[in-house]
């Protein structure tokens, strides 16, 4: 869902599974299917690990319990925090399309697998790197206090953990940066500069 990025401030899921794979994010039997409903990728995010064979919730998986279950809406659980590695093996699209269609706009991790990173970014969710240490502190925070926010500043690039004030740079291509905070994809951008291509076009 195209959505203009400025500052995002919310409460956090906190996954913290090393390498977590396109085929945890969304199994691969959704990429069989030819609609783009956010909501019918959303269900599908992290399925096989929320559900059990008989389709009914694993309490003990971390969305399901009570303080991180409920999707996000405004101002909740915009943000996860996940582990190292996230969104390594094949480059399915489809796992972008779950994570936005859950309704998240931030992921942090202390590193993502490219082309997952490039995929998050051309579906507006903004992939956040930061250290090993801010990492675990943010999962440290969120295990203390599930209600505890995060603030991510696109315009700025800083990310603050806002229960102990500590806060890292994060980089941002300044493409990207410009189309999130607009609101753009790559066909919105070409058409916003149309009379520039005509023009440098008329040049030539």
């Amino acid at each position: 869902m195209k959505q203009k990025f400025d500052i995002i401030q919310s409460t956090c899921i906190p996954i913290a599974i090393d390498n977590n794979n396109t085929d945890n994010i969304i199994p691969a039997r959704y990429l069989a299917f030819t609609t783009r409903d956010p909501k019918f990728y959303g269900d599908a995010f992290m399925h096989d690990l929320r559900y059990d064979a008989n389709n009914q919730p694993i309490a003990d998986f971390v969305m399901n319990k009570p303080e991180f279950s409920e999707a996000p809406c405004k101002g909740v659980h915009e943000i996860i925090v996940g582990g190292q590695n996230w969104g390594s093996g094949s480059s399915r699209e489809h796992a972008a399309w779950a994570i936005a269609g859950y309704g998240v706009r931030v992921v942090i991790s202390s590193s993502f697998a490219d082309i997952h990173r490039n995929n998050l970014l051309n579906n507006f969710v903004l992939p956040v790197v930061v250290s090993r240490e801010m990492q675990q502190e943010l999962f440290d925070t969120i295990a203390r206090n599930p209600q505890s926010e995060v603030r991510v500043d696109v315009p700025n690039q800083t990310v603050t953990n806002l229960a102990t004030g500590r806060s890292e740079h994060f980089e941002l291509n300044g493409y990207k940066k410009y189309c999130l905070m607009n609101a753009l994809d790559d066909i919105d951008f070409l058409l916003e500069n149309e009379d520039k291509i005509t023009e440098w076009e008329k040049q030539r």
